[in-house]
């Protein structure tokens, strides 16, 4: 009896991180299907992957590592971009090209899969070489798995992202993803329905809404419709030099806020330090929150219109944010870090 019980505690004990693993998905899945519930809570998205802290890029963009600081900051989700090489391998990479992360030039989709993994990331701005290669997206996969979600964002077209998640579904992993399309037109909805019919997957599928899409109240219900989604990522298009929003543009309308509600759904919103006169969040984004040190103006405002998820370039800094305003619940799985907190970045 005492040798069966010392087998089965030393079986508890080998099983229980992968099981805590698993159980922190679970808890992260249960607040982005029912947004109702956890309106309370803002989730937090590593946009390629946690690469900037205070304003500087810290690591290479869509890199493992990348992940892996996502993951130690506790962030329930990480972005990646695929591109495919000329032989039909996925990679985890931004540009078409290769000049700005990598080692190497030339198109992604004219390189052979061995070609690119010739490459190593570097660290823009310091141009700072890695040791890494460009990650593959199965890679990716296998480095989320039981441990974070996955934003997907195909820049080939809606058509791949059925084959995309063939490979999630094939490594068990689908239902940690989180793809994306936009939808703002007509033409737009019918593509991702048609691509979505070919995907019988636990794979999460999330619209895209831009302000330039849409006139009115009707266009964004047109898209609930569609999908009843989980969530909806909204572009609020702001250039330099303009005021910043002072309402969050239509989809954070009364009326379109009444839809979210009304499908449990989240609004998500990017706050990523892009260009300005590319900015998504409607001038209140990162630069503003993290530079000029404006942060209620900035991520503040954002929740206080209502967004429960946020896509940023600065995940350390908005959980820190997010905690100090009673915006951020604590997951029971946090206890495994013994303190009520996930690890702090190093």
């Amino acid at each position: 009896m005492k040798t069966s019980l010392l087998v089965l505690a030393a079986l508890s004990a080998m099983t229980a991180p992968a099981l805590s693993q698993e159980s922190r998905v679970d808890e992260i899945l249960d607040r982005l299907r029912n947004a109702n519930q956890h309106r309370d809570h803002v989730m937090v998205v590593a946009h390629r992957g946690s690469w900037w802290k205070d304003g500087e890029i810290v690591e290479a963009e869509n890199s493992i590592a990348s992940i892996e600081r996502s993951v130690r900051l506790g962030v329930e989700m990480v972005e990646l971009d695929v591109q495919k090489t000329s032989d039909g391998r996925f990679v985890i990479l931004h540009d078409k090209t290769l000049e700005r992360t990598t080692t190497c030039g030339g198109a992604v989709a004219e390189k052979t899969f061995d070609e690119v993994r010739e490459c190593r990331l570097v660290v823009e701005g310091t141009g700072e070489t890695t040791a890494e290669t460009v990650p593959t997206l199965e890679e990716a996969y296998d480095a989320i798995r039981g441990r974070i979600l996955m934003n997907v964002d195909i820049k080939l077209g809606v058509e791949e992202l059925a084959e995309v998640i063939r490979v999630a579904h094939d490594m068990g992993v689908d239902r940690q993803i989180v793809t994306k399309a936009r939808t703002g037109k007509p033409e737009e909805i019918e593509a991702a329905r048609a691509t979505l019919a070919r995907i019988p997957s636990e794979a999460i599928f999330m619209p895209i809404i831009d302000d330039r899409d849409v006139k009115d109240v009707d266009g964004v219900r047109a898209t609930y419709d569609a999908f009843r989604p989980e969530a909806v990522e909204v572009l609020n298009r702001w250039k330099a030099g303009t005021p910043l929003t002072a309402d969050g543009g239509i989809n954070f309308s009364l009326d379109a806020k009444g839809l979210a509600v009304a499908n449990d759904t989240h609004i998500w919103i990017n706050t990523l330090f892009q260009g300005a006169d590319a900015n998504l969040a409607g001038g209140r984004g990162d630069p503003l929150a993290v530079g000029p040190g404006a942060t209620h103006e900035g991520w503040g405002f954002w929740v206080t219109a209502g967004a429960t998820i946020v896509q940023t370039d600065e995940p350390e800094a908005l959980v820190a944010y997010l905690q100090s305003i009673g915006a951020r619940k604590p997951y029971e799985t946090d206890d495994a870090q013994g303190d009520g907190k996930p690890a702090a970045a190093e």
